[in-house]
């Protein structure tokens, strides 16, 4: 009876096996996958999603100090003078200074072109990539400015 147990040869893997060699294999693909995986595209579109972000708050903000100071042509914010027209932000004063891409803080990662150089104009706020970007609008004379969505 000793000899049938010794002599008795296996064949194939045990269960226990198996489910060890698949999660080993699960956990080596997990790592393995955001290498090859190309996230890029969706990295600019939320980054450029957080500058749109950014912009809103901007608006809110100078707006808040604005009403706060008496109603000024300029508020000073994180001391950069940002120009206003109708209590918000400027899209572009005529010269190289974008008060809105200031207030945002918006200046060493997006770049900004005008659709005119009046003051009264649309700004496109794009990303380092030249990938993403979205507009900003100056304010009416009666209401809030227009942040436009992003689009990639």
């Amino acid at each position: 009876m000793m000899n049938a147990v010794q002599t008795r040869k296996e064949n194939g893997f045990t269960l226990i096996e198996l489910v060890m060699v698949i999660v080993i294999l699960g956990i080596l693909a997990a790592f393995a996958l955001p290498r090859f995986a190309d996230l890029g595209g969706d990295a600019e579109e939320a980054a450029t999603e957080g500058a749109r972000g950014a912009v809103k708050s901007a608006i809110g903000i100078v707006h808040s100090s604005w009403l706060a100071n008496g109603e000024p042509a300029t508020v000073a914010l994180d001391g950069a003078t940002i120009d206003i027209v109708n209590g918000y932000p400027t899209a572009d004063d005529g010269s190289t200074n974008d008060s809105i891409m200031e207030a945002a803080q918006l200046n060493d990662d997006f770049t900004s072109t005008y659709a005119d150089g009046t003051g009264e104009g649309t700004l496109t706020i794009t990303n380092s990539e030249g990938n993403c970007s979205f507009t900003y609008e100056n304010a009416p004379a009666d209401g809030a400015p227009t942040v436009g969505a992003v689009s990639c």
